[in-house]
């Protein structure tokens, strides 16, 4: 037995996947969801993501030995603040935000001095959000980043690298800072990406055509997380803002650097890229 009990806190696609995975493990005995929509809490208990909900936090934390907050990234400080004193020494924090950073050091600040937080991110997710979007294969085989700082608990994190290893997931663990560099390209990028092509479909220069009824499977698929959570998106970006800034920039260059070879008709270094890009691409899904 991991845990007597888990207290997850947004009992949604992330959390109720962990709920749904460690329910079937049966390495957890009480798990408790906290949400604000009691209608979607007790979706979480029927389909077994959870043994039972409340809709008061500190109800919801009281006997906790750890806390998972799966919720947008934005509301964690808040949430520190409100739980932290309901909560017994000893009890452990983690997270599954996209961000680290300065999350690290300033949510361990906001939580009681016996209270140890461990920052966490699985690698893991669906276009798609909600309860009824959970899975209990989510995080099979997915990696799952622990960003420990100098002042995190050993013992806390080796407890929630377990409680990862528990349902197939791969952890590693990453200075919380070079987490946040490397995300904004690979994660936080593609997001900023795929919005702003959807945002380019209503540009002015095209009305009167219809992008949908022309569109086929590329549009798609490139477009595919464009249906992700715009509030968990958004708390993401502001979050990230310094990464994210250097990876638009990063991008826009290389944007500038096909436009000018298009303009010149430099064919040849056209394709140089695209091999380049095609070799890359094939690396990444080995």
């Amino acid at each position: 037995m991991l845990f007597k009990q888990i207290t997850i806190i947004g009992v949604g696609l992330i959390g109720g996947s962990l709920g749904l995975a460690l329910k079937k493990k049966k390495n957890i005995k009480t798990i408790v969801g906290y949400g604000r929509r009691r209608g979607a809490l007790h979706k979480a208990v029927t389909i077994n993501a959870i043994d039972r909900y409340c809709l008061t936090l500190s109800k919801a934390v009281k006997d906790a030995e750890l806390v998972l907050l799966a919720t947008p990234v934005g509301t964690f400080e808040s949430l520190c603040r409100l739980i932290g004193p309901h909560l017994q020494p000893g009890t452990i924090v983690t997270d599954a935000g996209s961000v680290k950073g300065d999350f690290v050091e300033k949510l361990s600040a906001l939580l009681p001095e016996d209270v140890h937080f461990v920052g966490g991110h699985p690698i893991a997710g669906r276009e798609k959000s909600g309860i009824m979007a959970a899975t209990g294969v989510l995080y099979k085989g997915c990696r799952v980043i622990l960003t420990p700082n100098s002042k995190t608990n050993r013992d806390a994190l080796c407890k929630v690298a377990a409680l990862w290893t528990s349902v197939g997931a791969n952890v590693s663990e990453a200075d919380p800072y070079d987490h946040d560099r490397i995300l904004s390209f690979v994660s936080h990028l593609p997001h900023v990406v795929a919005y702003a092509l959807m945002e380019t479909l209503m540009h002015p220069c095209i009305s009167g055509l219809s992008p949908v009824e022309y569109s086929a499977g590329g549009l798609r698929d490139f477009t595919r997380i464009a249906a992700s959570s715009p509030e968990m998106w958004r708390d993401i970006f502001l979050s990230n803002k310094k990464s994210i800034i250097e990876s638009i920039d990063t991008y826009q260059e290389t944007l500038e650097t096909i436009k000018k070879k298009i303009l010149s008709d430099d064919g040849e270094g056209l394709v140089e890229i695209f091999k380049r890009a095609n070799d890359i691409r094939e690396q990444a899904t080995q």
